[in-house]
C-alpha cells in the first residue's frame, strides 16, 4: 500500500489545478491497477499451526476434528487455499476405505471444483501451486483405480507428473515435489505389459525404482533437519516402495517401527504395521497390533482391520477368526474381498471340521460381491469349481502366509506324493518350495518351484507363474542375474487366471532391478 499511496501523491502533484479529470482518471488507473495485482498475486498455500494439525487429524481418520480445524481456518485465514488440499485427504480415504458408488459421483464433482478453485485462485508463484494439483491428481488416480475406471487414472497420473515437472523445474528444491515424484519414477518401470497402453498417456513418464528411492531418501533426509508436514506420509511412502518393489521385506519393517507410528491412536497407522507385518512374515505381532486400533466414534469406520485380524488368524489355524469375517461384512458396503472373505469363512469351517460350512459359504461366494480384485478372482473359481481344498494343503498355504515355515513343511513332509491326484499334486509341489524357500533352503525351493512349472504351466491355476516369480527372487538375492531375468521373463510368459496382474508388476519390478 505504501507503494499506491505514492504513485497517487505524484499524481496528485502534476495534475493542473483546473485539471481535475486528468486526477480522476488517474486514480481510476491506479485502483484497476491495485485490483489487478491483487488477482495476479493470488490466494496462497500454507500450512498453519491449524492446518498442520488438520492435515494430522486427517490422515488419523478423525474427520470431524478434522472438518473443524478447516472451519476454523477458513474462517480466520480465507485466501488460505490449502484446506482444499487437506479435504482432498478426506475425500480419498472416504472412498478408499468405504468405495460407495455414490459418494463416488458426489465427491468427484466436488473435486473437480477444488481444482477449478486452486487453478483460478492460487497464486502461480507458489512452489504449492502445482503441487497441490498433482497430488490431488494422484490421490484420484488411485480412486479412479479402485472404482476400474483405469483409463481415468492413467489420465490423472499423466497430468499429475506434468505438473510436478514443471514444478521441478521452478522449485528444484521443493521437497513435497519429490516425494511424488519418487514414488512416480519406483513405480513406472513395474507396470506390467498389459498396461502398456496407460504408460503411452503418461507423456514420457520414465524412471527406475532406484531413482525413485534416491529421490525419497533425499526427502527424509532433509526432514530429520527441518519441520516438514508430510515427514510421516513420506516414510509410510518410504516402507511400502521397500516392501513391495524392492522385495526388502526385513528393510521395511525396520523403516516402518522408525516412523513413529501408533497403531492405539490411529487405524491408518494400524493398518500400514500390521500390512507390513503380515507381508514379512511377522504375523503374530501383526495380530498384537491389530487388537490395538482404536473404534471410537471419533474415527472414521475402518472395517478392513477386521478382516486382517480374521486373515492373521486363521493363518496362525486359530479357531475363532469367524467373527472378524462377519464385522467385516456386517459393516462394509463396498466392492472388494466380499467373494474372499466368503471363502475365508469356507476356510475356517473347514478347518474347524465342518464341511457342509465351507460350503454354505461358497455358495454365497457366488451370490455376493464382485469378481474383480485377484484375491475375489480366485474365491470365485474356487466356489465354481466345485472342489474342496486338500485339508493339509490349505493347512500348509495359511500356515506359509503367516510366517511358520518349519510347522508347515513338517505338515506336508510327512505325506505320501502319491495322496495329492491332479490340481492337488500340482499345488503339493508349489506349497512345499514355499515353505522351503521360507526357511532358506533354497537349492530344494528351486527343484519344487521347476516341478511345479514342469507340471502347472498350461494351467489355468497362479502356482507355475509364482514359481517362476519365486524362482527370479531366489537368483537374484544369489547374484545369478541371468537365470533371475529367465525366471521374471518367464514369470511373464505365463497368463493364470488368478492374480495375473500383481504377479507380473512384481516380475516386472524384478528386470528392473537387474537393470539397475
Amino acid at each position: 500500500m505504501r507503494c499506491a499511496a505514492d504513485v497517487l501523491n505524484v499524481c496528485y502533484l502534476c495534475a493542473k489545478p483546473n485539471d481535475m479529470h486528468a486526477l480522476r482518471f488517474s486514480i481510476f488507473v491506479l485502483l484497476f491497477l491495485a485490483t489487478s495485482l491483487s488477482c495476479a498475486a493470488g490466494k496462497y498455500f500454507h500450512f498453519t499451526a491449524d492446518a498442520k494439525t488438520a492435515y494430522e487429524k486427517a490422515t488419523d481418520l478423525r474427520f470431524g476434528e478434522a472438518y473443524a480445524l478447516l472451519a476454523k481456518v477458513r474462517l480466520q485465514e480465507p485466501d488460505n487455499l490449502i484446506v482444499h488440499h487437506i479435504e482432498n485427504y478426506i475425500d480419498f480415504f472416504k472412498l478408499y476405505i468405504n468405495e460407495n458408488e455414490e459418494e463416488y459421483k458426489q465427491l468427484k464433482v466436488k473435486r473437480d471444483r477444488r481444482l477449478a478453485t486452486i487453478v483460478e485462485k492460487g497464486n502461480p508463484n507458489s512452489p504449492y501451486y502445482r503441487f497441490v494439483q498433482a497430488d490431488i491428481r494422484l490421490q484420484w488416480a488411485l480412486v479412479r483405480l479402485r472404482f476400474e475406471d483405469y483409463l481415468g487414472a492413467f489420465t490423472e497420473v499423466s497430468k499429475a507428473y506434468k505438473l510436478l515437472k514443471e514444478n521441478e523445474a521452478l522449485y528444484p528444491d521443493f521437497m513435497p515435489n519429490k516425494k511424488d515424484l519418487g514414488i512416480l519414477h519406483a513405480m513406472v518401470g513395474t507396470i506390467p505389459d498389459s498396461y502398456k497402453w496407460g504408460v503411452k498417456l503418461l507423456g514420457g513418464l520414465e524412471g527406475t525404482i532406484e531413482e525413485g528411492r534416491r529421490e525419497v531418501e533425499t526427502v527424509l533426509k532433509y526432514a530429520e533437519a527441518h519441520d516438514f508436514v508430510f515427514e510421516k506420509e513420506t516414510k509410510v511412502l518410504y516402507a511400502l516402495l521397500l516392501l513391495h518393489l524392492e522385495n526388502k521385506g526385513d528393510t521395511a519393517w525396520q523403516a516402518v517401527n522408525k516412523a513413529g507410528l501408533s497403531p492405539r491412536r490411529s487405524p491408518l497407522e494400524c493398518f500400514v504395521m500390521a500390512h507390513v507385518a503380515m507381508r514379512t512374515g511377522r504375523n503374530d505381532q501383526a495380530i498384537e497390533l491389530l487388537q490395538l486400533y482404536p473404534k471410537s466414534g471419533a474415527y472414521f469406520s475402518f472395517p478392513y482391520l477386521d478382516y486382517m485380524l480374521g486373515l492373521s488368524k486363521l493363518r496362525r489355524l486359530d479357531r475363532d477368526a469367524a467373527p472378524y469375517f462377519k464385522a467385516y461384512l456386517s459393516a462394509y458396503n463396498g466392492r472388494n474381498f466380499i467373494k474372499e472373505t466368503y471363502q475365508k469363512l469356507g476356510w475356517q469351517s473347514l478347518i474347524n471340521g465342518n464341511e457342509a460350512g465351507y460350503k454354505r459359504h461358497m455358495l454365497n461366494c457366488i451370490a455376493h460381491g464382485y469378481s474383480v480384485a485377484g484375491g475375489d478372482k480366485n474365491a470365485q473359481q474356487e466356489a465354481e469349481s466345485g472342489i474342496v481344498p486338500n485339508l493339509d494343503l490349505l493347512r500348509a498355504r495359511l500356515l506359509f502366509d503367516g510366517g511358520y515355515f518349519q510347522k508347515g513343511y513338517q505338515l506336508l513332509a510327512k505325506q505320501a506324493t502319491d495322496s495329492f491326484k491332479g490340481v492337488h499334486e500340482l499345488e503339493y509341489f508349489y506349497r512345499l518350495g514355499r515353505l522351503l524357500h521360507g526357511m532358506d533352503r533354497y537349492e530344494e525351493a528351486l527343484r519344487h518351484y521347476q516341478l511345479t512349472l514342469d507340471k502347472g504351466a498350461d494351467s489355468p491355476w497362479f502356482y507355475a507363474c509364482n514359481a517362476a516369480l519365486q524362482m527370479g527372487i531366489i537368483y537374484e538375492e544369489q547374484g545369478k542375474r541371468t537365470q533371475a531375468r529367465a525366471a521374471y521373463e518367464r514369470c511373464l510368459g505365463l497368463k493364470p487366471e488368478e492374480y495375473r496382474v500383481g504377479l507380473h508388476q512384481k516380475a516386472k519390478a524384478g528386470l528392473t532391478r537387474l537393470e539397475q
